[in-house]
C-alpha cells in the first residue's frame, strides 16, 4: 500500500478554487518543499491529501519528486482534486505522512458531500462520536 501525504491548501479560498488551481496546469502541478520526504521511495502511487477548513477535502495523485536547481525540491502532482469523503484534520506547517488504512475514501460518481455546509469544529465533533 502506498504512503500518502497531507497538506494544508494554502491561499485557496474553498476546495473549488484549490481545484482550478490544480487544473490551471498542463501536466503537472508542482508544490515546492524545502526537503524531500525520507519515505519517498513507499510514496510511488500515493496521493497529496488537501486540507482546507481543518478537514481532508480531496486528494491529488503523487507524479514523483525532482529537485528545483535551488537546495529545494518540487512534488509532483497530477493536476486534478480527487474529491474524498471529508475527514477532520488540524492544520500543520508543511506537510505530513498519512498511512493509507487512514486515508479518507474517494467520493463515487455523483455522490455529494453531505457534511460539506457543516461547520469545521461541528464536523469534528460529529467524528469523535463515530457519526460521520
Amino acid at each position: 500500500m502506498p504512503l500518502h501525504m497531507t497538506k494544508i491548501a494554502f491561499q485557496s479560498e474553498s476546495p473549488a478554487t484549490l481545484k482550478a488551481w490544480l487544473e490551471s496546469h498542463a501536466g503537472e502541478a508542482r508544490l515546492t518543499t524545502r526537503y524531500l520526504p525520507k519515505r519517498v521511495e513507499e510514496m510511488a502511487g500515493g496521493s497529496l491529501y488537501w486540507i482546507h477548513g481543518h478537514r481532508i477535502v480531496g486528494r491529488s495523485p503523487i507524479l514523483g519528486f525532482a529537485e528545483t536547481g535551488q537546495g529545494r525540491h518540487w512534488i509532483r502532482l497530477a493536476p486534478t482534486l480527487i474529491p474524498v469523503h471529508p475527514m477532520p484534520k488540524r492544520a500543520h506547517q508543511g506537510w505530513r505522512y498519512l498511512a493509507a488504512e487512514d486515508a479518507p475514501l474517494d467520493l463515487g460518481e455523483g455522490e455529494e458531500d453531505a457534511t460539506a455546509a457543516m461547520p469545521a469544529a461541528m464536523l469534528g465533533e460529529l467524528a469523535k462520536l463515530g457519526l460521520v
